[in-house]
C-alpha cells in the first residue's frame, strides 16, 4: 500500500516513506472506525479511493477538510457497509 500510496502522491523519494505509513495507518483506522467494520482497504474500489484522498489531505496538512470534502463519498460507504451487515445478521 505504501508504494500506491507514494504513486498516487507523486513522491519518488524514500526519505519520508514512515511517515507515509503512519499516515496510511491512521487512514486505515479512521475509516474502519467511520464505517464500524474492516473494509477492504487493500483492494481496488470506494473504501480505496477514499483512503488515498486521507492519505492526499492528511499529507498536505489539511485534513480538517477531508470529511467536509468528502461527506458524500463517506455516507454512501458507511450506508453500503450497514447493508451487508444487515443482511449478513438476517441470513
Amino acid at each position: 500500500m505504501l508504494e500506491e500510496v507514494k504513486d498516487y502522491l507523486k513522491i519518488t523519494w524514500e526519505d519520508e516513506d514512515s511517515y507515509i505509513q503512519g499516515i496510511i495507518n491512521r487512514g486505515k483506522d479512521y475509516l474502519n472506525n467511520l464505517t464500524g467494520t474492516e473494509l477492504g482497504l487493500e483492494v481496488e474500489g470506494q473504501p480505496k479511493a477514499l483512503l488515498l484522498d486521507y492519505c492526499r489531505y492528511a499529507y498536505n496538512s489539511a485534513l480538517e477538510y477531508f470529511e467536509e470534502n468528502f461527506y458524500k463519498e463517506i455516507l454512501r460507504l458507511q450506508l453500503q457497509e450497514a447493508v451487508k451487515e444487515n443482511a449478513r445478521q438476517e441470513g
